[in-house]
């Protein structure tokens, strides 16, 4: 209760040097009527000493403030201590002091960590300016259909990508390259443009044979140099499906047969010979192709298949896209500052970068993600592309290390100009000159496949640090991992891959994205029968949760009856519930692990399970509530991730994309008559017993309903289930089902049958008499007594006394059944 601020202290010595206990507090009101302590409700310390030495209130009513004030801090204080006693506060009856309060110790928030090429590491995600990132992902090199390959990287990156910025909520930009101009295309575009011209001026038969012959012979020396297993194989299969199709021409045009058989055979062997004759057709005319639109025609088209596959598959555009050729300038400005800058030289019009000098420098370091790999003359020649290795290119390098910035075009190649001459982009300067012109100097992400950290990578990161003289491009990399098939390498030259288009015929594009992140992102994932029969298993078991959960949403309740009380059961799966939040907060913030994270929604998903049987089996109703909060947080989660798309407002949307909601909240009302109305009609039916109306009501709900995607799953005691399903989904589980009960027909018929012929069997041995059924065993014994039982065995041996006993045993048996067969025979029970 300190004084106003700024005001001067009245002499207290005066006041508490009067005696007379009434003058002091006619000395105290004096002095207290004067200052503002009323209006500004504040005593000085001196005030309260001075107040102490009085021992209760004036009685003088005109001593107001003296009064008032006597009162309050005998509230606070308590009673006013004597001379020479300590005072401080005490329990009063008057006004209690607000405790302290201290805020919870509470726990340190988890934060995510990345796995970071660069360092091979686990590493806190620190963007650079805020929550804004900046992510750039190497792109397709479009010369051929997208592969599951591409689908390997595209869909993990829109899953880390989406995590980013829907559940951690980063302002993420999304930078992606269309890769138009490459060794690769440059010799595919001159191939197909070279076989269609061929193909277009219908050779003879003749002609074909002879130059199929002629395109074998350099395709056979490849084939004996090829030390590669992999690629050989390829090859001998390429070399037997000519001569399988040469064969029939040739015998033909022996022949002499004209029309359409010839013809036939004519378009089979130009199919087989395709990738032979265009070798061969390049290797002699591919020089005289010269024009830019021929090598533009071909990656157009593959990049807008690419596109419609990336779409069929939900994974989300990039923000901004680039193309290499619409770039061109900004690569040749890149590389003559490369050159400017000292880290670049020119040689016979093509530009290289000076791996030494840059290694050389004190600011730099060349091969941060691969060190080891430095040096690796077949990963390097295979980064520069096929076109770009021959001996006079080679020989214009400094060290067998650097690579092409500017390629200078050689016959047969696309050209640009440029201060060296005509030629064209090296393959690593595209995507430096690409993203440091949208990012600049340095950005958060670079994501690839594992594949392209050395040498694509790694000279991405050497040739855009000496463009921007810095030491930090990159601060992330993140590489997504291999993809096998069934355990083999895939890869495009040897034609051992399958097409995403291919793949979506057999698979939905959410069971192969549940396939994914079933796995970690940065590890080999083998696409094969087990991978995807484990999502469809996990698709399966979580539509039937999210299926569940809607039926008893759909149950009538007043406003009231949707919120009952708690018992054990609902408090402890709650408590389930945010553990398993926490646990898949604490999976994604560790290398954003989705499989851990599917295998804790699956936990949580067994755990609703067995507390809505519990609840059915106990005839109570479950917690609405509480289950539609865990399956929108389930679906929020999937949404997340991609696997459902927007429109569903709890599961996996039906019938479609757009037609979801609709299409439920239409047919639901209806369904529902319906399966009430079955309901009352099957209660009848069992009531007056007519079977026929109960055949009908099963048709209905096995053979007619699924057609429509609609299952009825009937439960003793309990109303019916109506779940929307996916049509080939219901169609399926009906085969299924139909197998399963003929295979379980054919077991019980095989299992009468054999037990016929058991009871059959053992007819026809009681039918025999004991003194009869040794005597037919002469490969056994050969001398019997009166009784029929052996003696001695086939070699005239007599037999030991345990052997007579054994037999002896056998025979009292027979004795016994062969008695039980003839009183069945006297009573007439034999049939």
């Amino acid at each position: 209760m300190a004084g106003s601020s700024g005001e001067q202290a009245p002499d207290y010595r005066s006041i508490l040097s009067i005696s007379d206990e009434a003058a002091r507090a006619q000395a105290l009101n004096e002095h207290l009527s004067t200052r503002s302590y009323v209006q500004g409700y504040s005593l000085s310390q001196a005030d309260v000493d001075a107040f102490r030495q009085l021992s209760a209130p004036p009685a003088d009513p005109q001593l107001f403030h003296v009064v008032r004030w006597f009162r309050h801090i005998e509230a606070l204080l308590g009673s006013p201590c004597g001379k020479g006693q300590p005072c401080g506060l005490q329990a009063s009856k008057g006004r209690r002091v607000q405790p302290q309060w201290s805020p919870p110790a509470g726990t340190q928030p988890c934060r995510l960590h990345l796995y970071n090429s660069l360092t091979r590491n686990k590493e806190v995600f620190i963007p650079q300016d805020g929550k804004k990132v900046t992510w750039y992902c190497c792109g397709p090199t479009v010369y051929d259909a997208s592969h599951m390959g591409h689908a390997r990287s595209y869909i993990s990156f829109d899953i880390l990508r989406r995590v980013l910025k829907d559940y951690f909520k980063f302002d993420v930009f999304y930078c992606m390259n269309i890769t138009d101009i490459d060794d690769k295309i440059i010799r595919r575009a001159r191939q197909n443009h070279l076989f269609q011209q061929y193909r277009e001026k219908r050779p003879e038969a003749a002609q074909l044979l002879e130059d199929v012959r002629a395109a074998l012979t350099p395709f056979l020396v490849k084939l004996n140099e090829t030390t590669d297993a992999d690629k050989k194989q390829m090859l001998e299969r390429i070399q037997h499906a000519v001569q399988l199709a040469t064969e029939p021409l040739e015998k033909a045009v022996q022949s002499r047969l004209t029309g359409e058989e010839v013809t036939s055979h004519v378009e089979v062997l130009l199919e087989e010979a395709k990738d032979l004759l265009s070798d061969w057709l390049d290797s002699t005319l591919g020089r005289d192709v010269t024009d830019n639109s021929i090598f533009s025609e071909l990656p157009k088209f593959w990049e807008g298949e690419f596109h419609r596959d990336m779409e069929a598959l939900n994974v989300l555009p990039p923000d901004v896209l680039t193309r290499v050729s619409e770039y061109v300038p900004e690569i040749v400005d890149f590389v003559q500052k490369i050159v400017d800058n000292g880290y670049g030289y020119v040689s016979n019009g093509s530009v290289y970068f000076d791996t030494v000098k840059f290694a050389s420098s004190e600011k730099h370091s060349y091969g941060k993600l691969v060190p080891e790999a430095v040096g690796d003359q077949k990963a390097l020649q295979e980064g520069e592309g096929d076109l770009s290795i021959s001996a006079d290119r080679l020989s214009e390098k400094r060290s067998p290390n650097d690579f092409a910035l500017w390629k200078a075009s050689k016959p047969g190649e696309p050209s640009w100009p440029c201060p060296w001459g005509k030629g064209r982009p090296g393959w690593h300067i595209e995507c430096s000159a690409m993203a440091g012109t949208l990012l600049g100097a340095s950005m958060d992400i670079h994501g690839g496949g594992f594949d392209l950290r050395f040498p694509h990578h790694d000279n991405e990161l050497a040739q855009s640090e000496a463009y921007f003289e810095n030491d930090c491009w990159v601060r992330y990399f993140l590489h997504t991992g291999h993809l096998t098939i069934a355990g083999c390498k895939m890869s495009k030259s040897l034609k051992n891959f399958i097409t995403i288009k291919d793949a979506l015929k057999k698979h939905s594009a959410r069971q192969l994205r549940l396939a994914f992140l079933m796995h970690s992102w940065k590890d080999t994932l083998d696409y094969s029968s087990n991978t995807m029969e484990s999502a469809l298993q996990y698709e399966k078991f979580l539509n039937e949760f999210f299926l569940n959960v809607k039926d008893i949403l759909r149950a009538p309740v007043d406003v009231t009856g949707q919120f009952e009380k708690w018992g054990e059961e609902e408090a402890e799966l709650n408590k389930n519930f945010y553990d398993k939040k926490t646990e898949i907060h604490k999976a994604l913030c560790d290398n954003v692990d989705t499989r851990t994270v599917m295998e804790e929604m699956r936990a949580l998903v067994s755990q609703c399970n067995l507390y809505m049987a519990a609840q059915k089996a106990v005839r109570r109703r479950p917690s609405r509530a509480l289950l539609e909060n865990i399956a929108l947080y389930l679906t929020h989660m999937l949404k997340i991730f991609g696997a459902i798309e927007e429109e569903s407002s709890l599961g996996f949307p039906v019938g479609g994309p757009g037609t979801s909601l609709s299409l439920e909240s239409t047919v639901m009302p209806y369904l529902q008559v319906l399966s009430e109305f079955r309901e009352g009609v099957r209660k009848i039916a069992r009531e007056q017993k007519v079977p026929e109306v109960l055949q009908l009501s099963d048709a209905l709900r096995d053979d007619i309903l699924p057609e429509l995607g609609v299952r009825f799953e009937d439960h003793e005691g309990l109303p019916t289930v109506v779940k929307l399903v996916d049509r080939n989904t219901l169609l399926k589980e009906r085969e299924e089902k139909r197998r399963v009960e003929e295979e379980k027909r054919k077991k019980k018929e095989e299992a009468a049958r054999r037990k016929q012929e058991q009871e059959a069997a053992k007819l026809a041995k009681m039918k025999i008499p004991p003194s009869e059924m040794f005597l037919s065993e002469t490969d056994k014994y050969s001398k019997f007594d009166e009784n029929g039982l052996p003696t001695h065995d086939m070699e005239g041996k007599e037999l030991s006394r345990g052997q007579a006993k054994k037999l002896k045993k056998l025979f009292e048996a027979q004795e016994k059944l062969h008695k039980e067969y003839l009183q069945m025979a006297q009573n007439g029970s034999l049939q």
